[in-house]
C-alpha cells in the first residue's frame, strides 16, 4: 500500500487530469442525452474506460519493486492487447455521419474532448512502459520497439475499427483472430487499405509521443 500512496502522490497531476477530462467528458455526453433523448453516443463511456485498462497495468506495475521477466512478459501481453482501445477512441469521428446537422459541433466536441482523454491515457501508459523495460534491456532496443509498438497498435486500431474485433476476442475467438491478421500480412496487396491505414496511424501515434516525451523532458528540466 506504501509503494501505491507514493504513486499516486508522484502522479496526482495527471491523475487530476485525467478524472477532470472523464467527469467533464461524461458530463458533455449527459448534456447531449438530455438535449436530445437520444443514448446513442453512450458507447463512448465504454470505450473510455478500456481505454482505461493498458494505463491502469502499468499504474501498477510501476507500484512494484521487482517484477521477473516471465509475469512482466505475460503483463506486458495483456497490456498490448488492450493497448489500442486507448487512441481508438479518435476513429469514433466517423460516427459524426450520423449526426444531425444542427448537433454536429456538439458531437465533435464530445468526442474529441473523450478522444483527448484517451490518448493521455496511451501516452502515459506508454511512457511508464517504457521506463520499466528500459530497466531490462538496453535503450536501443527499446527505441527499436516503440516503433514497432506504434504499428501493432495502428493494426489494433484496424482490426477494431473496420473489421469490428474486440479485445476480449484474443481469448474466445483467438483462431479467427489470427487467421485473419495472417491473411492481411501474407496478402498485403489485397488488403491495402489495411496497410496503409497501420502506417498513418502509426507515424500519428510515433510523431505525437516525440512531441509529448520531448515537452515532458524539458518540464522536467525547468523543475
Amino acid at each position: 500500500m506504501k509503494t501505491i500512496r507514493q504513486f499516486i502522490a508522484a502522479e496526482t497531476k495527471t491523475i487530476s487530469v485525467l478524472i477532470l477530462l472523464s467527469a467533464f467528458s461524461i458530463l458533455l455526453l449527459l448534456f447531449r442525452i438530455k438535449l436530445t433523448q437520444s443514448h446513442y453516443f453512450l458507447f463512448l463511456v465504454w470505450n473510455l474506460f478500456l481505454a482505461g485498462i493498458p494505463y491502469a497495468i502499468t499504474s501498477y506495475l510501476k507500484t512494484l519493486k521487482h517484477i521477473n521477466t516471465l509475469s512482466l512478459l505475460i503483463i506486458g501481453s495483456v497490456w498490448l492487447v488492450f493497448l489500442p482501445n486507448a487512441p481508438y477512441i479518435i476513429t469514433d469521428l466517423f460516427h459524426l455521419r450520423y449526426s444531425s446537422a444542427h448537433l454536429v459541433w456538439l458531437d465533435t466536441l464530445i468526442i474529441i474532448v473523450f478522444a483527448i482523454t484517451g490518448l493521455i491515457f496511451f501516452y502515459k501508459s506508454v511512457l511508464t512502459m517504457e521506463s520499466i523495460i528500459k530497466t531490462y534491456v538496453e535503450k536501443r532496443v527499446v527505441a527499436f520497439m516503440l516503433p514497432v509498438l506504434f504499428i501493432l497498435v495502428g493494426f489494433g486500431v484496424y482490426l477494431g475499427r473496420f473489421l469490428r474485433f474486440n479485445s476480449w476476442e484474443i481469448i474466445n475467438k483467438p483462431w479467427t483472430i489470427i487467421t485473419t491478421i495472417l491473411e492481411i500480412i501474407t496478402h498485403p496487396r489485397t488488403h491495402s487499405a489495411a496497410c496503409f491505414f497501420t502506417i498513418c496511424f502509426g507515424l500519428f501515434l510515433g510523431v505525437f509521443y516525440y512531441i509529448v516525451k520531448t515537452t515532458t523532458i524539458e518540464n522536467k528540466k525547468r523543475l
